[in-house]
């Protein structure tokens, strides 16, 4: 018995140490504890996408006929660009960096600010731009960015068509300069901004003089609309009006009018109206068309295109067919002029008043 209760009074006193040692020891600075911290929040990542495109064009001329931007070889297998775009944001504070490599995009680089060639050019800087959100209504930006005018852009994965309008190839591509937007609801903002005296390239011929603004609406759920102007001495007035109204699930309507007006040292300019309707006749296919009408004002700036107080009409029928990421862009295009001879013919040093082109793109986005 006294055997028995010296061994319970043993065991007593070893738990009761045992436990007064567990009450005083330091925390666990181990495994244990970092599994209890939260870990803390890593950046968000650096978002990566661009596209490939390439393209076979035929004109029925049997010449390079239709003077728009980009695609302008003739019976030929060709490439567009690779496209490369970064964009991080981290709290208020982000970039876009967009680079381009092929004759899509070397085509905008080739002329600088006072017109001269720049040999060798195989690369083209999209968008070069830093912003800041002051509230979640206020941003500013500042840099080299794509412009805010007009319906159609460069990269031909954010476009229906694969060939471009008159008032697309007229107008600007990029803007360098600052700009603050305030959103005002989610039906209204106001964008306005400083810019270069020249479109198109990183730094001014010698001024900064181009004043920008955008206002966009939408009144109801699936339409947008812009209301958009540039205006400076050197690079002179446009105006434009670019909207989309997604009418039904399969139906979407699109319009781009504009009106311009040439800089200090010229006359004239031009205006035009370009309307497009879509239609998706299944989920992997979508008709559209693009229906443009572009008119010269006379005087001494020559638009690309028809030259002074001469207009041009232009049907460009295409389908998107797509494939996860690739899409397939069948087009034919039909353009006439309706006062003289623009396009070349099919004899050497023939003009005829229509041009057409049949054109077999591909472009994967990423």
């Amino acid at each position: 018995m006294k055997k028995t209760l010296l061994m319970l009074g043993a065991l007593a006193l070893t738990a009761f140490t045992y436990s007064a040692q567990a009450s005083v020891m330091p925390a666990d600075t181990g495994k244990a504890a970092a599994a209890a911290t939260p870990a803390p929040t890593p950046d968000p990542p650096l978002v990566f996408s661009g596209s490939v495109d390439t393209y076979y064009k035929y004109d029925f001329s049997g010449k390079p006929s239709i003077p728009t931007s980009f695609a302008n070889e003739q019976n030929s297998f060709s490439i567009g660009m690779i496209d490369l775009g970064l964009k991080k944001t981290v709290g208020n504070a982000s970039f876009v960096g967009e680079l381009s490599f092929g004759p899509r995009g070397q085509y905008e680089s080739l002329p600088d600010a006072l017109g001269k060639t720049l040999v060798g050019s195989s690369y083209h800087i999209q968008n070069l731009y830093v912003s800041y959100n002051l509230s979640s209504k206020f941003n500013l930006s500042m840099g080299y960015m794509a412009t805010y005018i007009g319906y159609e852009v460069i990269s031909p994965a954010a476009n229906f068509n694969y060939s471009t309008s008159y008032l697309f190839t007229n107008g600007p591509f990029q803007n360098a300069g600052f700009k603050a937007t305030y959103t005002f609801s989610d039906k209204v903002s106001l964008m306005a901004g400083i810019f270069n005296d020249y479109w198109n390239v990183y730094q001014s011929g010698s001024k900064v003089n181009t004043f920008g603004a955008q206002l966009t609406l939408t009144p109801i759920k699936d339409w947008t609309a812009y209301i958009n102007l540039a205006t400076g001495p050197a690079s002179g007035t446009e105006i434009d009006l670019t909207t989309n109204y997604q009418i039904t699930s399969a139906f979407k309507l699109g319009l781009n009018a504009a009106d311009f007006s040439a800089g200090e040292g010229y006359t004239g300019g031009f205006s035009g109206v370009a309307l497009y309707p879509q239609l998706a006749v299944s989920k992997a296919v979508t008709l559209g068309l693009r229906a443009e009408y572009f008119t010269t004002k006379t005087g001494t700036y020559a638009p690309v295109g028809p030259g002074s107080g001469n207009s041009v009409m232009g049907y460009t029928f295409t389908a998107n067919i797509k494939a996860g990421p690739l899409t397939i862009i069948p087009e034919i295009r039909l353009d006439s002029s309706s006062k003289s001879e623009i396009f070349p013919g099919s004899t050497s040093g023939s003009f005829t008043s229509s041009a057409s082109q049949f054109v077999f793109a591909a472009v994967y986005a990423f």
